[in-house]
């Protein structure tokens, strides 16, 4: 399913969210966020700073956690471990099409 053109938006390294924007983007609640930021899903640029920031890649991770806890119905718990894993493939997949390059 492609998502509305309205969720597009530009996200680099550069960039930075509050944690504001980042509890209004998601859809999750801010206790359930707080959790994933406890497991490692979200983290955020300066974790001992009074108000958070995250690069805004983070929104994206967001929304995914928020399809995530939706579809399957999964606790925070669980759904920062379907982040990891799709991180994971994430990077295999580019590491993959990079060796394909390489090799031509």
């Amino acid at each position: 399913m492609t998502p509305p053109i309205e969720d597009a938006i530009y996200l680099d390294a550069i960039a930075e969210v509050t944690w504001t924007e980042l509890v209004n983007a998601s859809g999750i609640p801010e206790s359930e966020l707080t959790e994933l930021v406890r497991y490692g899903a979200l983290v955020p640029r300066n974790p001992d700073a009074p108000t958070l920031t995250f690069e805004a890649r983070y929104l994206a991770v967001a929304k995914t956690a928020s399809r995530i806890r939706h579809d399957f119905e999964l606790d925070a718990h669980g759904v920062s471990i379907v982040l990891c894993y799709v991180e994971r493939i994430e990077r295999l997949e580019a590491e993959l099409r990079a060796l394909r390059a390489h090799l031509g």
